[in-house]
């Protein structure tokens, strides 16, 4: 993975592994993977916290000539059903022989006794992650829109993938996954208030009275889907590998849609957004075609019934509001690596006004 490294807060090991990043304890992990996977340990652990992840902490790992990518779980976090390693791990494992570009998953571990946290290894994938005007600017208007569009594809592709064929029949819940939806957020909404949110109450509310059927429940959803999740080339335009799949379960392909209207036209067009590492760099005001051309190609190549899309930009409003809050309240704790954070708690607000004109449409 080429995503820019950054080195993390520095603890000494006190062995030839050297330094370790916090969250990452290299003299355990050599052990690990002295005993588990010999090949992966080469010769001396070196490693760099990934600079962008604003939940699961992404690391780059070095052993000797080889690189590979760890994920764990973010420090201190409390909300376990979000930074589920198996499930990312499992789903990338599922989608390698797809259509669907995604990491080789090389290793997972349980045992939170290794490095303080479950994680799971996978391969290094060249491509860079676009999520700021400063990587975005410089692209002509043919890439930019090159780029958007094969984002849309990899989607519908995604979305096309029948579950049972991968091994995924049971990864999860379709029948009344948009409710569910509401009230998981809703409870993470509750484990994560550290201030007064005006209107998100509202929001929650008018969401779960309005939930919709659901004709298209069945398919693989991301969970968060977004250009800044993808590696992808400009020369030529493609989509080299699909990040992180922590949310990733079977559920209402429109869901991830909404929520990619979320980051596009919400964020995208929001003052909130400017320089801030979620959202700076898309949507239209950044050069990009508009999310209903992205709504267009998407239903050109998929047979999800796409319809109005409404409740679900709502929903993916709420969904984006309570993890930048959950980020928030752990900065206010210190237990956020990287820059970034000091900015991800003002884009909540403007969330939850559009959301809740979003839930009032019909």
């Amino acid at each position: 993975m080429t995503e820019p490294a950054v080195d993390a807060p520095q603890t000494p090991t006190g062995t030839e592994s050297g330094r370790s990043p916090k969250g990452l304890d290299l003299d355990r992990l050599a052990a690990y993977l002295a005993e588990h996977r010999p090949d992966l340990a080469t010769g001396p652990l070196s490693a760099r916290l990934i600079a962008g992840g604003r939940s699961n902490l992404t690391y780059l790992v070095r052993a000797s000539e080889q690189e590979f990518v760890l994920r764990r779980p973010p420090l201190g976090h409390v909300l376990a059903t979000a930074h589920d390693m198996a499930r990312e791990h499992r789903v990338i494992s599922a989608l390698t022989p797809t259509e669907v570009p995604v990491p080789a998953a090389l290793l997972y571990c349980a045992d939170d006794q290794v490095i303080g946290a479950p994680f799971y290894l996978m391969e290094k994938v060249d491509g860079e992650v676009f999520r700021s005007r400063s990587q975005t600017d410089p692209l002509t208007a043919g890439q930019r829109r090159d780029l958007a569009m094969a984002m849309m594809d990899t989607l519908a592709a995604l979305h096309m993938v029948e579950p049972a064929s991968v091994g995924l029949a049971d990864f999860g819940r379709p029948d009344g996954y948009l409710g569910r939806q509401v009230r998981r957020w809703a409870g993470q909404l509750d484990r994560s208030r550290s201030r007064p949110l005006p209107g998100i109450d509202e929001l929650r509310d008018g969401l779960a009275e309005t939930v919709p059927e659901g004709a298209n429940a069945g398919r693989i959803v991301h969970g968060d889907y977004r250009l800044d999740n993808l590696l992808a080339s400009v020369d030529p335009v493609s989509v080299r590998a699909v990040l992180d799949w922590e949310m990733a379960t079977l559920g209402d392909p429109l869901a991830d849609l909404g929520l990619l209207l979320t980051y596009w036209d919400v964020l995208g067009n929001s003052d909130a957004a400017d320089g801030n590492p979620v959202a700076d760099g898309l949507g239209p005001r950044a050069g990009f075609p508009t999310g209903a051309e992205l709504i267009e190609r998407y239903a050109g190549r998929s047979d999800v019934n796409v319809g109005p899309l409404h409740w679900h930009v709502a929903l993916g409003c709420f969904k984006l509001a309570v993890i930048c809050e959950g980020i928030h309240y752990r900065h206010t704790l210190g237990q956020t690596l990287g820059g970034g954070f000091d900015r991800i708690g003002d884009m909540v607000a403007p969330l939850v006004d559009h959301g809740l004109h979003a839930v009032r449409e019909r």
